[in-house]
């Protein structure tokens, strides 16, 4: 059919979906788009989300957690971290979802603070450039900072 494509979910566990597809919104980092049949080329990271497909018998919508969706003239192919049907999600499922995703904050926020970051390495750079100066016998203008 030509106004049909091949639409394939996967994540690492297993095959959570392979059908022919009008129509696939997927939730991308940089926004939402929807592709059809004959799309141009496109891969494109995924943001976790609802991927919305419209099939022959209606529109079926999978959860997914983030991942990678390649995009071709004949079709999809969602490689997703972690997905499921809409219906096979549970509040345990989104609950866990959602408690991974804090833990992940909280381990970048530890390890921010253990890390000098940019506004130290410029002050560095900063204090570096003056003492520099100072050494060739020069006096730095001193910044308001």
């Amino acid at each position: 059919m030509a106004d049909m494509m091949q639409f394939d979910l996967v994540s690492p566990e297993r095959r959570v979906a392979s059908q022919k597809a009008r129509a696939v919104q997927i939730p991308g980092v940089e926004g939402d788009l929807t592709a059809m049949p004959n799309h141009a080329p496109l891969i494109t990271t995924l943001r976790p989300g609802v991927v919305h497909v419209e099939g022959e018998s209606g529109t079926e919508e999978f959860v997914v957690t983030g991942g990678f969706a390649q995009i071709t003239g004949d079709g999809i192919s969602i490689l997703a971290e972690e997905s499921y049907h809409r219906d096979e999600m549970s509040q345990d499922i989104l609950d866990r979802m959602v408690e991974d995703a804090a833990e992940k904050q909280r381990k970048a926020v530890e390890a921010s603070h253990n890390d000098p970051g940019p506004v130290d390495d410029a002050a560095k750079l900063l204090a570096d450039m003056m003492a520099m100066g100072s050494h060739v016998g020069l006096s730095a203008n001193q910044p308001n900072l």
